[in-house]
C-alpha cells in the first residue's frame, strides 16, 4: 500500500535519542495538550499539528475530498487570495506544509521567533477560514487529476492499488486517498467545505513543538491558532481485518520488467508483540542487503535489484507487505522463492546471528532519526497518536534489546501466514496467471538465511519501531 505522507534544520546529533531530549507536557490555558522540546540555540520553532481521521473521513461518493481540501489550505484564506497568502507567508519567513494520509491531516510549520505571532495568525486563517476560490480549486483539482493519470500508467501504483482493493474491499483503505478521476472531477466547493468541517476537528488534534519557544508562549499560541475549530466530528471508521486470501492476481501490462507486491495481515502498533514482529520483519525483508529475501532472491539467484518488506500498522487495519521487481521471464521464480522463505521463517524462525545483527542495527540507527527540530516534532506527534509515553524515546532501544529468540519464533509461527500471502503482479510474467497459488508456478530449492528497501509504502504515522 502506498501511503503518502507526509523539513528542516537544527542538528541534535546522535545523543538526541537519549536523555538529552527533555519533553515537556504542556496544557494551554484553553485546555489544548501539546508536547514541547525547548531548544533556544536557533531563533525558530518547528510546529507539528495532526488531526486524526484524514482521508478515512471522506463521505460516501466523495472519495478524494479530504485530500483535495488539504491541498487547498494554502491557496488563500480570510481576505487573502492564493497569491496574497503566499506573499504574506514568504514575507514572514514561515514555512507551512499541509498533507493528508489515510488516518490524519497534518500541518508542519516552521516559524521564526521574530515573526512567530504574525505567522501563527496567518496559519490560523488557513485552518479556520480557507477560501476555496474557484480558480484555486480548479488548479489544484487539475494537479490531482494529472497525478491520478500518471498513477494509472505506473506499474507499481497499479499493483499497490490493486492489493489495497483486495485487502480492504469495503473500507476506505481499499481505494486511493486521492480519489478516482470521476470522484475528483465531481467534487464541489460545498464538498470541500464539508471535508474541512469533518477533518479539522479540535477534539482530535495532537501537537508538538520543538525550538525557540517556552511552555507559556506555546500555550498562548495554540489557543489562538486553533480557536474556532469544531470540537467534534463524524465517527471514525470501524477497525477491519484485511481480507488476504492467498494466491496470485496478474494484471496484464506491456512492460519487460514485471512488478509484484504482496501482503498478509499485519500487527497493530499497540500489540504486546509489536517489537518482536518489528525485529522479525527487519530480518526477513526490512533490513537492507542483509535481509533474507535480499540474500536469496538478489544475491544468490540474481532475480532482482531489490526486494523488501514492511509492517504497516494503520489505525484501523494492519498489514505486512512487500514488493519486488523482476523480468517477466524470472518473476515466477522470484515469487516462488519469496513464498518459500515466508514458510521457512514461519516454521523455523531465524538464527541467533540474524537476531543479534538486527538488534545492533535497529538500536544504532534510532538516534539518527532525531536529526532536526521538524523531525523531532513529527516523532513526538506520532508518539502521541500511538499512545506512547514521553519516556519512549529513552526506553525504545531497551524494548528492542528485550526481544528474545523465543519471542521471534512464537510471533513468526503465529503471525506469518504463507497460505494467505497474496501477490499482485503487473506485467506479463511467464508461467503465472491469476488465481494460481503462489507456490504452484515452479519448484524452488530450499532457502536459507538474508534487501535494500524496495519501494515500500509509507507506514502508519511516525516512528514504527
Amino acid at each position: 500500500m502506498i501511503r503518502l505522507l507526509l523539513a528542516l534544520t537544527l542538528i541534535l546529533g546522535a545523543a538526541a535519542a537519549r536523555a538529552e531530549i527533555a519533553i515537556q507536557e504542556v496544557v494551554s490555558p484553553g485546555g489544548i495538550r501539546a508536547w514541547l522540546v525547548e531548544e533556544h540555540s536557533l531563533p525558530f520553532t518547528a510546529l507539528e499539528i495532526s488531526f486524526r481521521g484524514g482521508a478515512n473521513l471522506d463521505r460516501e461518493g466523495k472519495r478524494g475530498s479530504v485530500y483535495l481540501m488539504t491541498g487547498l489550505l494554502e491557496e488563500g484564506a480570510g481576505d487573502r487570495d492564493a497569491r496574497a497568502f503566499q506573499a504574506a507567508r514568504e514575507g514572514l519567513g514561515a514555512v507551512f506544509r499541509f498533507s493528508a494520509t489515510d488516518d490524519s491531516v497534518s500541518i508542519s510549520a516552521s516559524l521564526l521567533t521574530e515573526t512567530r505571532d504574525e505567522a501563527a495568525a496567518l496559519l490560523h486563517q488557513a485552518l479556520v477560514a480557507p477560501r476555496f476560490d474557484p480558480d484555486a480549486v480548479e488548479r489544484v483539482r487539475g494537479q490531482v487529476l494529472a497525478g491520478l493519470a500518471h498513477d494509472a500508467q505506473d506499474p507499481r501504483m497499479i499493483a499497490w492499488n490493486a492489493l489495497d482493493a483486495l485487502a480492504f474491499p469495503d473500507h476506505p483503505y481499499g481505494s486511493p486517498i486521492e480519489g478516482t478521476p470521476e470522484s475528483v472531477a465531481a467534487l464541489t466547493r460545498e464538498d470541500l467545505l464539508q471535508a474541512h468541517r469533518d477533518a479539522l476537528v479540535g477534539g482530535r488534534v495532537h501537537v508538538a513543538a520543538v525550538g525557540d519557544i517556552t511552555a507559556e508562549e506555546l500555550g498562548r499560541l495554540l489557543d489562538d491558532l486553533l480557536a474556532g475549530l469544531p470540537a467534534d466530528g463524524p465517527p471514525l471508521p470501524e477497525r477491519v481485518e484485511p481480507a488476504f486470501a492467498g494466491g496470485v492476481t496478474v494484471i496484464d501490462y506491456p512492460t519487460p520488467q514485471a512488478v509484484a507486491v504482496f501482503g498478509q495481515r499485519g500487527i497493530a502498533r499497540d500489540d504486546p508483540d509489536w517489537f518482536a514482529a518489528f525485529v522479525l520483519d527487519h530480518i526477513l525483508g526490512g533490513g537492507g542487503f542483509e535481509s533474507r529475501l535480499m540474500t536469496e532472491i538478489r544475491e544468490r539467484r540474481g532475480l532482482t535489484y531489490g526486494i523488501g518488506t514492511g509492517l504497516v500498522p494503520l489505525e484501523f487495519g494492519a498489514t505486512w507487505v512487500g514488493s519486488v521487481a523482476s523480468s517477466n521471464a524470472t518473476m515466477a521464480e522470484a515469487i516462488a522463492v519469496t513464498r518459500d522463505i515466508w514458510a521457512d521463517v514461519a516454521a523455523h524462525g531465524v538464527t541467533e546471528e540474524e537476531l543479534r545483527a538486527a538488534k545492533t542495527y535497529l538500536t544504532g540507527e534510532y538516534a539518527l532519526r532525531f536529526d532536526g527540530n521538524a523531525q523531532i516534532a513529527r516523532i513526538l506527534v506520532a508518539m502521541q497518536i500511538l499512545g506512547l509515553p514521553t519516556s519512549y524515546v529513552t526506553e525504545r532501544n531497551a524494548l528492542v534489546e528485550a526481544v528474545t529468540m523465543e519471542d521471534i519464533r512464537r510471533v513468526a509461527a503465529e503471525l506469518m501466514d504463507p497460505d494467505r500471502l497474496t501477490f499482485v503482479i503487473v506485467g506479463r510474467p511467464e508461467g503465472l496467471e491469476s488465481g494460481q497459488g503462489a507456490g504452484d508456478a515452479e519448484e524452488s530449492a530450499p532457502v536459507s538465511g538474508d534487501r535494500p528497501p524496495a519501494e515500500l509504502p509509507a507506514a502508519a504515522p511516525g516512528d514504527q519501531g
